[in-house]
């Protein structure tokens, strides 16, 4: 464990106000603030995606098991929580390979006795050694929801990005989802910032990360039916029963079903 450079997991973990974090985190942390505010309002408001769409597949789809890929620190609500808060029998595999995240494994197994969580220490990069260890828990004949949250933005050639998706897609069945965000440049979404944010980023800490536009976001999602509302900003994604209009951020994110 590295603990004099900075970690995605450790730097995101911080953004959104959690505690398992070092100085060389927070100083990173609030550079890249300083020279991209939105950035906490982006972590934030992945989070809060991944709760909408989290309770969308199993409250309004029935699904019971979920693959997700990158799931950095645990903090409140995470996947299992708000799965088996719906469905206790709900079965969930967290993949990661940040040794922090390790070390909190047994935070993310803690389940309800009628269902099951487990952790596989892997990366993004291996899909097949992600898929052989999840088979060890979920029923790959049965829906997955795959969920792949600011994880695709730390492989940083397109064409690999876009064939773990496709690898992790054709092992589930049809009725599984991709659950998908991802940063972007794309000015619209005041995404140009992310640009240097993300080259300072790449000097000082660790792993390396890159933004990509709307159409190459969409990619991933060939072969598969997106879901009302689409491609859309993460915060603004299903969030009509916010308080609040939430605000855009240069961050999509989209729900899609293999037919």
């Amino acid at each position: 464990m590295n603990t004099g450079v900075a970690q995605n997991a450790r730097v995101w973990n911080y953004w959104i106000g959690g505690r398992d974090n070092y100085f060389v985190d927070q100083q990173v942390g609030e550079q890249v603030a300083d020279m991209f505010p939105v950035i906490r309002d982006i972590a934030r408001a992945d989070r809060w995606f991944l709760g909408r769409a989290v309770r969308f597949l199993a409250e309004e789809r029935g699904v019971r098991q979920f693959l997700d890929i990158g799931t950095g620190l645990p903090t409140a609500d995470n996947t299992h929580q708000i799965a088996q808060r719906i469905a206790p029998e709900a079965r969930i595999v967290y993949v990661d390979n940040d040794p922090v995240v390790l070390a909190h494994a047994r935070t993310l197994l803690i389940g309800t006795p009628e269902g099951a969580t487990d952790y596989i220490d892997a990366d993004v990069h291996d899909p097949a050694t992600i898929l052989e260890r999840a088979a060890r828990t979920l029923d790959f004949g049965r829906p997955v929801a795959v969920m792949m949250l600011g994880i695709l933005n730390f492989v940083l050639d397109n064409d690999e990005a876009r064939e773990i998706v496709r690898r992790v897609m054709s092992a589930v069945c049809s009725g599984s989802y991709l659950v998908l965000t991802h940063p972007t440049f794309d000015p619209g979404l005041g995404g140009a910032g992310q640009i240097p944010a993300m080259r300072f980023w790449n000097a000082h800490a660790r792993p390396p990360i890159t933004a990509r536009s709307a159409q190459d976001i969409a990619a991933f999602f060939e072969g598969l039916e997106l879901l009302d509302p689409g491609l859309v900003p993460c915060s603004r994604w299903r969030a009509e029963a916010e308080p609040e209009t939430p605000a855009v951020v240069p961050q999509f994110g989209a729900v899609a079903v293999k037919p």
